[in-house]
């Protein structure tokens, strides 16, 4: 008896080691999201460049990983989660550290989507481990804790960063991601035990390589299309390609007979409203992280500490909310918590637009409150959700899957936000000014945060004139904004409710796979 109670204790504080080395990895990766986006003002500054290299400094990372991340789940599940969780950890670590010396904007840019690569493999490793040493209501505490661990850096990264840009520079945001991840080498990932899937077959080149190809000339024909018109054979050029090359992927993919992106699954309701959460909460919450640090410095006029502080009205319900929405998540649909957490951080960004940009106003902090709280529910649900829709052994497969939804639809929604914005600037300044030929200019500036810098191509009240026209454009694009976040809202409320649940498994027990693959590997587990 008490040889087996040691053995429960010491398997107990075994999965807390390796829930605490997935949680510690987690915290980097919203410094290394939120970091950038606060000291784009200050690297814009010391490097210089246009709006869109500026933009990749944030753009590359995001893309890598959520290019990478599919296949990262595939190689965690051949080779073992706790191998390409390390050499993930690993190569975060080192990049963190070359990325603080990054001589120029474009070697900073490449380095930034070499860190998305080296993160997608720690995610993916550390998420498909946690699916192994967890089930039932454990795995949903345990996701629900990275999804706060994961909040927790993205309220505090902002005023972190802030302290570290104010005294010490921009390059000190990324060796705290160094001094992170020697701490999750040396004494987490030694306490981890390896698992795999004995079925796993080698990575999909081909189809990691279209993938990668068709999201980059998406997100790069996005971001160009202001700059260059819509209607521009470049423009229509990156679009078209990004197309073609998605169907390539999608021709690929049916072909394969275990492949890394099971298109079977997305026949089922459920599965696909897993999928959609992720792209509600980027553009209810992921794009205001990026876009409001830039706003609070170039146009409100505030310091990069301040800043910081600013953002944690936003962020900080991320560090509380998700570890509730787990616990609610026993008693209530996780369908039904996430569409009411969409429609209240609908609701906030809302009254964000109805308050004037440019004042200085403290009133902001309210909606962002509401906004980040709202955000909180499905963020806290959507991680288990994922692994909770295929079997155990394809564990990396669906953190894969779900991991490039979630990071290819922020990629995509930044890059649309970001460019939505610059487009209604443009447009305000055409109507505002009588100077076409210095609009183009005027909008990169403020675009990047250098108001001030653009402001003194009008002289006078120019400054004010154009604190005007950017307010009306983030208006704009707040209410945009809240519009998808309540698609997003009736799209969980109608694919995760329990009806879709029970419809699931009724085709599920009606249409097995009986040849192909295995009769497990496109199955919905709960």
């Amino acid at each position: 008896m008490e040889t087996t109670a040691s053995t429960h204790h010491h398997a107990d504080a075994g999965k807390a080691i390796v829930l605490a080395a997935v949680c510690l990895a987690g915290l980097m990766m919203p410094l290394s999201f939120t970091g950038p986006a606060v000291a784009t003002p200050a690297i814009a500054r010391d490097l210089g460049g246009s709006p869109i290299a500026l933009a990749w400094i944030v753009n590359a990372f995001v893309l890598a990983f959520g290019s990478f991340v599919l296949a990262a789940g595939t190689l965690a599940d051949q080779y073992g989660r706790k191998r390409i969780f390390r050499l993930g950890v690993l190569g975060f670590t080192l990049l963190s550290a070359v990325t603080a010396f990054a001589p120029n904007l474009l070697v900073l840019d490449l380095l930034r989507g070499a860190q998305g690569i080296a993160a997608a493999m720690a995610m993916a490793g550390g998420a498909a481990s946690l699916a192994q040493e967890f089930d039932g209501p454990a795995r949903t505490r345990a996701f629900s804790l990275l999804g706060t661990t994961f909040g927790g850096g993205l309220a505090f990264g902002p005023i972190w960063s802030g302290l570290l840009i104010e005294h010490f520079g921009w390059r000190a945001i990324f060796l705290s991601g160094t001094g992170i991840g020697l701490l999750v080498l040396f004494v987490g990932v030694p306490r981890m035990r390896e698992t795999r899937d004995p079925d796993a077959r080698g990575i999909d080149a081909w189809g990691t390589a279209t993938f990668t190809a068709a999201l980059s000339l998406l997100i790069f024909g996005i971001v160009t299309g202001p700059q260059y018109g819509w209607t521009s054979p470049a423009v229509l050029a990156l679009l078209g390609g990004s197309l073609a090359l998605l169907a390539a992927f999608v021709a690929i993919e049916r072909r394969q007979a275990r492949p890394m992106l099971d298109l079977s699954l997305f026949r089922y309701r459920r599965f696909v409203g897993v999928q959609l959460l992720p792209l509600a909460t980027a553009v209810c919450f992921v794009v205001l992280l990026i876009l409001l640090p830039i706003g609070f410095i170039g146009v409100e006029g505030y310091s990069e500490i301040q800043a910081g502080l600013m953002m944690i009205p936003l962020s900080l319900p991320m560090a509380i909310v998700p570890f509730l929405a787990g616990m609610l998540a026993r008693r209530y649909p996780a369908g039904g918590l996430s569409a009411a957490g969409l429609v209240v951080a609908a609701a906030g960004l809302v009254w964000l637009a109805a308050i004037p940009l440019g004042q200085q106003s403290t009133a902001i902090v309210w909606p962002m409150l509401l906004i980040g709280a709202g955000t909180g529910l499905p963020w806290g649900l959507m991680d288990d959700l994922s692994v909770s829709v295929v079997p155990k052994e394809r564990a990396g497969m669906a953190t894969g899957i779900f991991s490039t939804m979630r990071l290819a639809g922020e990629a995509v929604a930044l890059a649309a936000a970001a460019a939505l914005l610059l487009a209604l600037t443009q447009t305000g300044l055409a109507q505002a000014l009588h100077e076409p030929a210095a609009i183009a200019a005027i909008a990169n500036d403020m675009a990047a945060g250098a108001l001030d810098h653009a402001a003194a191509q009008l002289g006078g009240e120019g400054r004010a004139l154009l604190v005007a026209v950017y307010a009306d454009a983030f208006r704009a694009l707040l209410l945009v904004l809240a519009a998808l976040a309540l698609a997003g809202a009736l799209a969980a409320w109608l694919l995760l409710r329990p009806a879709a649940y029970r419809a699931c498994s009724l085709i599920q027990s009606t249409n097995a796979p009986t040849s192909g693959r295995s009769a497990t590997s496109g199955r919905i587990t709960r």
